[in-house]
């Protein structure tokens, strides 16, 4: 019996960002499922404000390149301090209530999915005031909670590790609303064959994270010099970077063009020994899925620096920070896969988070709540 025929995703603004690949995720799981439901992914600046939105992302990014301490200071301050506390942002319900209302008349979608905090928080409101009963879903595209999303008067919540679940039931969420699916990866990357580094006489090691550190990585770059390490740069749509890398003709770096092939990268994830990345949400979350240690050489202001501090606490995620000061850096990251027992401790914390997974895919489980008979009213009882 269908129940679920349309599904509004909701991210925000146009950047390309993880909320947008995980609904994009999330959305092709769907539609291969059942290629009946119609899927829908609408940013809410963007409707409501137009061409104002592009403006708006441009000084988004502008501000934490040019100012980071400023904006990890506001953000930690207004979304993430007073955690127990129940906040109300009224500036953002006076800018966007109306036109989240107008778009769900517009759509009259049978399921909503959250991938960003702003549209989960507004809807909360809207089911505190009685004014939706749609089911929402909250995909968490980070590996913390923050206050801007709404918790308590949504239906349920697709979390990132053990921890987020803890931390929802001493919010008062009961426990059959939060599934522990990790960041949804896509339906085409597959799960790890072998473990890459073994039998290797040579390290493959993979970077990413061209589009807002373009010096650090040719500062990076600049400084590699073990022959017993191969680098492959994924310069993502950075073309500048890619034939500046180019032009260097280093023996041991090679760059990459943006990749538009998932299968592409899922292959790439399958050659590769290691990743030097920022602690994103969906890198992390797909080295994660093929079980490819993690190092993080920088960490983008706000977001990225909460979520190493929750992957180093789950011993999931290496600090590999000391590299612009230590002239041996690359020593690090040779001692760490000749050690049997580093890499050991790795797999078995590796083993522990995979443990913790629904044995059901994100896009399967969110099917299943849209179109078993019964399942959402039943479950939120």
């Amino acid at each position: 019996m269908m129940i679920m025929k349309k599904v509004l995703f909701l991210p925000f603004l146009q950047i390309s960002s993880g909320h947008h690949q995980v609904a994009d995720s999330l959305r092709d799981g769907l539609r291969e499922l059942d290629p009946a439901i119609e899927c829908d992914k609408v940013d809410i600046l963007h409707y409501g404000y137009g061409r104002i939105e592009r403006m708006i992302s441009a000084i988004y990014l502008k501000w934490i390149d040019s100012f980071p301490q400023v904006y990890s200071w506001i953000y930690r301050k207004i979304v993430v301090g007073g955690q127990d506390e129940e906040k109300r942002y009224r500036h953002y319900e006076w800018l966007f209530i109306r036109i989240i209302e107008d778009l769900l008349t517009e759509k009259q979608p049978d399921l909503i999915v959250c991938t960003h905090a702003l549209p989960s928080y507004l809807l909360g409101r809207l089911k505190e005031r009685k004014k939706l009963s749609t089911p929402v879903v909250n995909v968490y595209t980070d590996y913390f909670i923050h206050q801007l999303w709404g918790t308590r008067n949504v239906e349920f919540h697709f979390v990132p590790s053990l921890r987020m679940k803890e931390y929802l039931l001493k919010k008062g969420i009961t426990e059959n609303r939060i599934f522990v699916t990790g960041i949804p990866v896509h339906r085409k990357f597959s799960p790890v064959k072998d473990q890459p580094h073994q039998g290797r006489t040579k390290l493959n090691l993979m970077m990413t994270g061209g589009n807002l550190g373009v010096g650090l990585m040719e500062n990076f770059v600049a400084r590699v010099k073990n022959e017993s390490i191969q680098y492959r740069v994924l310069c993502g749509k950075n073309q500048a970077l890619y034939q500046r890398l180019n032009e260097l003709h280093h023996s041991n770096v090679t760059p990459i063009p943006y990749i538009s092939s998932r299968e592409e990268m899922d292959s790439l994830y399958e050659t590769c020994d290691g990743i030097i990345t920022k602690p994103g949400g969906v890198t992390i979350s797909e080295s994660l899925f093929k079980r490819v240690p993690i190092f993080v050489y920088h960490t983008l202001p706000g977001q990225e620096e909460l979520n190493m501090e929750q992957l180093q606490n789950l011993g999931l995620a290496n600090s590999f920070q000391t590299w612009q000061s230590n002239q041996n850096f690359e020593n690090m990251l040779v001692k760490f896969f000749k050690d049997d027992n580093t890499i050991l401790r790795y797999n078995q914390k590796l083993d522990q988070y995979h443990a913790s997974l629904e044995p059901e895919p994100p896009e399967e489980l969110l099917y299943h709540l849209g179109t078993v008979p019964h399942s959402i009213s039943a479950l939120t009882r």
